[in-house]
Formats: structure tokens, sequence, C-alpha cells
């Protein structure tokens, strides 16, 4: 696993105050690392898919993040205007209060309009599972899945949890055979990073990337 760890990892920078060189900076670790792909804000899409021009990285650029409350035609358009700027994944994050008051289509209705949005594009909706209870992780994954996203993604990294063992597990056999799982907030090392994938999570978002793949290949041996 440990050569292969770089391509489970989104490489990711979403803090408010990251600069042009910020950014050129993190695609330049992408590229060298070998990471899946680098994830930013949607602002940020047109200066990475342009540094990465070349390379089989991939821009994943956020949307309606990372609150998931703006409007529906809002989050759709930003996801139609990041894919036209080179994104080839969509991070969207789920009408979250929506979910929690039983508004089940409305939050479908949402995750269509990003999907439709996206295109060709892979999306994956993050649920921000520690807002949510066991039922509504479970009722979220059974809409995104049917809103036609690729992944369920744990969390923004913004709120007051990340990605847990349990919770990986429990969208890993939500959404089999239907869609994939992205583990994210608070991977910060080697052993964390492979206790999410054996999980069940086929994609890792962390800004530690680096770290992790040293981590890991300083434990094989590499």
């Amino acid at each position: 696993m440990g050569m292969n760890i770089a391509r489970a990892i989104d490489h990711t920078l979403l803090k408010a105050d990251a600069t042009r060189s910020d950014i050129l900076q993190l695609c330049d670790e992408a590229r060298k690392f070998g990471f899946f792909s680098v994830c930013v804000n949607s602002s940020w899409v047109a200066v990475a898919a342009n540094a990465l021009k070349g390379s089989d990285v991939l821009v994943a650029a956020v949307t309606g993040f990372p609150l998931g409350a703006m409007d529906s035609g809002a989050k759709a358009f930003e996801t139609r205007r990041a894919v036209g700027c080179g994104a080839g994944e969509i991070d969207t994050v789920i009408a979250v209060g929506r979910l929690k008051a039983g508004e089940e289509s409305h939050v479908f209705d949402d995750l269509c309009g990003v999907v439709e949005a996206a295109g060709a594009a892979r999306v994956k909706v993050i649920l921000e599972t520690c807002l949510l209870t066991h039922e509504e992780k479970l009722s979220a994954c059974r809409i995104a899945c049917g809103a036609g996203a690729a992944f369920v993604k744990t969390s923004t990294g913004f709120s007051t949890g990340g990605a847990t063992i349990e919770d990986v597990r429990l969208m890993a056999a939500a959404v089999a055979g239907k869609g994939l799982v992205k583990a994210s907030g608070g991977i910060r090392d080697a052993a964390s990073a492979l206790a999410m994938l054996e999980a069940g999570a086929s994609r890792l978002g962390t800004s530690n990337g680096i770290a992790i793949v040293r981590g890991s290949a300083a434990a094989e041996g590499y």
C-alpha cells in the first residue's frame, strides 16, 4: 500500500486565506508525490488546472462549501462554473439542515442539480457526519446515491468533528455496490489513513498527504 497510498489522496487546501502561491505549491506537491487530485475552493480551479496541465492529477472543487446551506440554483451554478474552469471532480456539501428536518425531496433535488451541472465530473457528497444521527447518515447515503453521486464523504473539516472509522464503515455498507466513500477531516498520519482505507474508504481528503506518504513508505521500509 505504501507506494499506492498517494493515489488515494485528494491533496487539500480549503483555508480562506490560501493565496495563489499556496495553491501553486499544492499543485507542485501533488505532481511530485503523485496524489490523485488537489482539492480547492472554486475560485482557484482555473489556476490549479493550468498548473497541473500535462499531469494526471485532477482538480477537485468544493461547492456549497462549507455549510451546504446556499440556494440550490447557486450551488448548481458554482458547480457548472468549476467544471468549466477545469474541475474533474466536485465535492459538494449536502443541505444539512434540510436533511435534519426530514426534507428529503429538497435534499434530493438539490443534489440532482449539482450532479446535472457537473456533467462528466464525479460528484462527492459531503454529509458532515458530526452533525447527523445514525438514521440521518443512512438517509443521506441513500439520497446521494439516488441523485447520481459517485461518492459520499464524511466531513468538510470545518465543523465540530471529522472522519471516524465507525462512520466510514457505516457509509461503506450503506453505499455498497452503488457508490464509494471518501474520508476527510482529521486524517493526519499514515496509521489513521490506512485505518480509513481498511474501514472501506476509497479516497482520503487531507492536507497532510506528504506526511502520510512518507510515513507509509517508512513503515514499509522504502
